[in-house]
């Protein structure tokens, strides 16, 4: 039990440290004295593109326009704004060391000395210098207490003074400065600013052994987290509620708390690698295609051949023959069969462009989308509208996810085409399978706030491919999915009416089709060739490989569905001959 709290105590130090660079001081209000100067001073062209920088946030740009205004002029004023520049953008570069020399060469008659200190504070803390962090925080403290009118938040510099002499184990400060920087805090009602306060209370507490006091704490920073966008800092309150309960032995409630943390650390991972999602996937993409093309030059230069081996089989055949009505009857054959692979090659062809036609086309518009919605971000990022990017982040998601869909089917099709996908038969749990699928498709049912109903009979027992299974329960349901409106409702179900075959019926309150649709779904055709609206039907490559797969393991499909109403989709089936 000893060993569990100091992990946990670990980690939460590490949290505390990296919590508080943040910036809480009245930047906004320095910015606008800096436009001013830059106004004033209009000739300094070096200051006026270094303070452009450095409200922009281009910190390297703002060091090298700061260094040449250093080097050109002399005026007192301007030095120490230009050094002020340059030891915050040191200190956001995390050079710490060189932010601080930067602020030691700014004189204490400097308009905004206060940030001064505060910012050296921050950068002691960042090189775990806690007794000079403290000096610089406490000589701010005293400042804002003076002069109550500045528009600096105090409650940040008791919160960091309290972080600090969390550090060097005096519990009693650490305690006094955090509980006034709670009392502050807990009047703003700031969800981020509380959440990470409550971390470091707790961090205090379980430091002193004091579980109870310390698990209160930890509860109250994860229910603030809810109201957070910062995947991070959900993670850590998630994660860390998870190891409190596993302290305390109740390991169900630390698996929930730690598959919460997973899923956040996910969210966190796909919005950081959002892009190189994008460009492996146009890569994966255009290696498809290539394979695809590979493949059908293969069997055009086979088919070909045959025609050619037919072709001198059938001269051979002539100057043997004499019969004339032999003659006759072999050309006739001869003819017959030379058209026959005609005909079949022609097909072939025709699949194929047709297949490129359709993914080119498919492909291209995720790609066009995923520029567009890039543009709008990269301007969203630009105006800080966060919600906007938020929303952003999540079309992006689902494009991706779109074409990642589109060559996952593809792949699967060109293997099922070229007899090149295993098939092993063997009994399958209908009901656990639904339920896996539920759970890898919960993001999106959460995201459309749609009800996922699983009334599978834990008795059925079906003879089948589990792979093919998988893929084609992923189709049907990403199709309800996508066709179902918001707050809406999915159902999977079974029924008995066959005591061989198992009935399973995928049901949504969609926007449905009609039945010339539901007629052209099912024709038995290679691909779905007319595309009358391409944003409701799509390739149909899905579906094609749906239906491909239920006939290889012996079953049925059929739809019924209705405009504006609904969709059932309804599989049968073999079931495992053993089952009751």
């Amino acid at each position: 039990m000893h060993k569990l709290k100091i992990i946990i105590i670990s980690v939460l130090c590490l949290f505390s440290i990296s919590s508080h660079a943040r910036i809480q001081s009245s930047t906004s209000n320095f910015n606008e004295v800096l436009k001013i100067k830059a106004s004033q001073f209009k000739k300094e062209t070096n200051f006026n593109k270094a303070q452009y920088f450095f409200i922009n946030k281009k910190w390297d740009s703002t060091l090298v326009y700061s260094m040449k205004q250093l080097s050109s002029s002399r005026n007192k004023e301007l030095t120490d704004y230009c050094h002020y520049l340059r030891g915050y953008s040191f200190k956001n570069l995390k050079l710490f060391k060189e932010a601080k020399a930067e602020m030691n060469l700014i004189s204490e008659s400097f308009a905004f000395y206060p940030l001064v200190n505060k910012v050296l504070g921050q950068v002691s803390l960042e090189l775990k210098e806690f007794e000079k962090a403290i000096y610089y925080f406490s000589k701010v403290e005293k400042f804002l207490i003076t002069n109550k009118s500045l528009d600096y938040r105090i409650s940040s510099i008791y919160e960091n003074l309290g972080v600090c002499y969390l550090h060097l184990n005096q519990f009693n400060k650490s305690e006094e400065y955090l509980f006034k920087s709670k009392e502050i805090n807990e009047k703003e009602n700031d969800p981020l600013s509380l959440t990470l306060l409550y971390q470091n209370i707790a961090n205090l507490y379980y430091l002193q052994y004091k579980d109870e006091k310390a698990i209160l704490y930890f509860k109250k920073a994860y229910i603030f987290s809810k109201k957070i966008k910062d995947f991070d800092k959900k993670e850590s309150t998630a994660f860390n509620m998870s190891m409190v309960e596993e302290n305390r032995g109740n390991y169900k409630k630390a698996l929930t708390y730690r598959k919460e943390a997973e899923q956040w650390k996910d969210s966190l991972n796909n919005q950081n690698k959002i892009w190189a999602v994008a460009d492996f996937e146009k890569k994966f993409a255009v290696a498809q295609k290539q394979k695809q093309i590979k493949v059908l030059e293969i069997e055009n230069k086979l088919k070909n051949t045959q025609r050619n081996g037919l072709f001198f089989a059938a001269v051979g055949l002539l100057l043997i023959l004499t019969a004339g009505v032999y003659l006759y009857a072999q050309k006739v054959k001869n003819g017959k069969t030379i058209l026959r692979q005609k005909n079949k090659l022609d097909e072939l062809n025709a699949t194929k462009d047709q297949l490129f036609s359709i993914v080119s086309h498919d492909l291209r518009s995720s790609v066009n989308a995923l520029k567009t919605s890039n543009t709008k971000l990269s301007s969203t990022l630009e105006t800080k509208n966060y919600d906007e990017l938020n929303q952003l982040i999540i079309q992006n998601s689902t494009i991706a996810n779109g074409a990642y869909t589109l060559l996952d089917n593809l792949l699967h099709w060109a293997m099922l085409q070229t007899k090149q996908l295993y098939f092993q038969k063997e009994s399958i749990h209908l009901y656990s399978v639904v339920q896996q699928i539920e759970h890898n498709y919960k993001p999106l049912l959460l995201d459309k706030a749609i009800t996922f109903e699983n009334s599978v009979s834990k008795n059925s027992f079906i003879f089948v491919d589990l792979d093919s299974l998988k893929i084609v329960l992923r189709n049907l349901l990403d199709n309800a999915i996508k066709f179902s409106n918001e707050n809406s409702k999915i159902s999977f179900l079974t029924q008995e009416t066959n005591p061989d075959f198992c009935e399973l019926i995928i049901q949504d309150n969609g926007i449905g089709m009609s039945e010339s649709t539901i007629q052209e779904l099912l024709a038995d055709n290679a691909l779905l060739a007319k595309k009358n609206n391409s944003e409701i039907i799509g390739t149909g490559l899905g579906l094609q490989l749906c239906k491909q797969m239920i006939k290889k393991n012996g079953g049925t499909l059929a739809i019924e569905s209705e405009l504006n109403i609904g969709t059932k989709m309804i599989l049968t089936f073999p079931k495992t001959k053993n089952n009751g």
